[in-house]
């Protein structure tokens, strides 16, 4: 129950960060009316501004607020967390402007990296030795089954009445959530001793920014492709728009499921599973390329993305907790400033080979190449571990 509760806030996340994708219309005409009247499309832009917003709030949150909040009991701090995402979120139903909306939008995305990150050390702990890839991998399943369920329903709800309704029930799920937390996960205590300048230790670890470096650049290909998941289903595929939501239930069904079998893998060997996972990520991002013309293969391979992707996310948050040594906090919750930065880059690098003429295709190779690189840098920062370990053996 205590990872349930988890679990709760972290698809409160799941749907707070990308049900606005699909509201960004609904959004634009209620906050900017006199530019929707002049030029929809450039309230619409003007709109995604609030998606940028959000992912500037979880970079830098993610690493100030773990720092702050290091040494209070981590069950309080779940607590407190949950409860400001449930107040952030339910501000926007009450926003007057498309500023004050741009201004909820920051401060929701303050707590997120904060969370996930705290969240992981609490299950971690649950579970214990040999376990504890297991534990972070329940808390994502959240952020996951999101994408299949809660963001999909949200979209849905907020197109047929209205945009606020969908952000009511985002609101209502942190409120759960923060009584499921305060309900069943149990005592934590803190230590005095993690101050902010104590845990900022963990900038000086340089395994730490080799990971880090590993989730935002090979993650920056999965990113890529699922930026322009539309576009590759309706003019690649040729298939009609009602497919798209269809593409993006499967995967984030593969990333449900890659999500839980990535803590398994990692508990019983976290090297092989990262290595693992990105060769896997290369070859369904190459063969997405060649086959995306058909509709049935495309639908395959983009499962498989999803499941390869996220066999890599609990692995990841797993590697930054054993490299940050007793720094923790800090290095738990910049794995999701790491992977919103990975957002931003697959997401640009993706549109600019579209915008250069290469075709709707293009961004899976470029997805191809981030997740090589990530490989790349994971095997790197592997091959250190390995070296630094043979150094220290030579010295006994």
């Amino acid at each position: 129950m205590a990872l349930l509760s988890l679990a709760v806030g972290s698809f409160g996340i799941g749907m707070t960060e990308f049900v606005i994708m699909g509201l960004l219309p609904e959004i634009a005409q209620s906050t900017l009316p006199a530019l929707w009247t002049a030029n929809s499309e450039d309230a619409i832009a003007q709109a995604g501004w609030l998606i940028s917003l959000y992912a500037l709030g979880v970079v830098v949150g993610a690493p100030t607020i773990s720092g702050f909040l290091a040494r209070y009991p981590r069950h309080r701090v779940m607590i407190g967390l949950a409860a400001a995402l449930a107040v952030f979120n339910a501000a926007i139903l009450i926003a007057p402007t498309f500023e004050w909306v741009a201004l909820t939008r920051l401060l929701a995305g303050l707590p997120h990296g904060a969370y996930f990150g705290m969240g992981a050390l609490v299950a971690a702990d649950l579970l214990g030795p040999g376990k504890r890839a297991q534990g972070v991998a329940f808390v994502l399943t959240g952020l996951t089954v999101a994408n299949v369920v809660g963001v999909p329903a949200g979209t849905f709800i907020g197109q047929n009445l209205g945009w606020h309704a969908a952000f009511a029930i985002v609101a209502a799920i942190f409120a759960l959530a923060t009584a499921m937390i305060a309900i069943f996960v149990p005592t934590h205590e803190g230590d005095p001793s993690r101050t902010m300048r104590a845990e900022l230790g963990v900038f000086r670890i340089g395994q730490v920014w080799a990971t880090l470096a590993v989730g935002a650049i090979g993650f920056g290909g999965f990113f890529a492709v699922y930026s322009y998941v539309s576009p590759l289903v309706t003019e690649v595929s040729g298939s009609p728009a009602w497919a798209v939501p269809i593409v993006l239930v499967v995967m984030g069904l593969g990333m449900t499921i890659g999500n839980l079998l990535g803590g398994r893998l990692a508990d019983w060997d976290l090297p092989r599973s990262l290595l693992g996972s990105f060769v896997a990520l290369i070859v369904s991002l190459v063969l997405l390329a060649l086959t995306s013309g058909w509709i049935v293969t495309l639908v395959i391979f983009i499962f498989a993305v999803g499941v390869s992707s996220s066999i890599a996310s609990p692995t990841i948050q797993t590697r930054l907790m054993d490299v940050a040594r007793d720094n923790q906090s800090i290095a738990a919750a910049m794995n999701h400033s790491a992977l919103n930065i990975g957002n931003s880059l697959g997401a640009a690098l993706g549109g600019a080979v579209i915008a250069a003429g290469w075709g709707f295709q293009a961004p899976s190779w470029v997805g191809a190449a981030l997740a090589a690189l990530g490989l790349v840098l994971a095997a790197l920062s592997l091959r250190a571990d390995k070296d630094i370990s043979l150094r220290a053996t030579l010295r006994r």
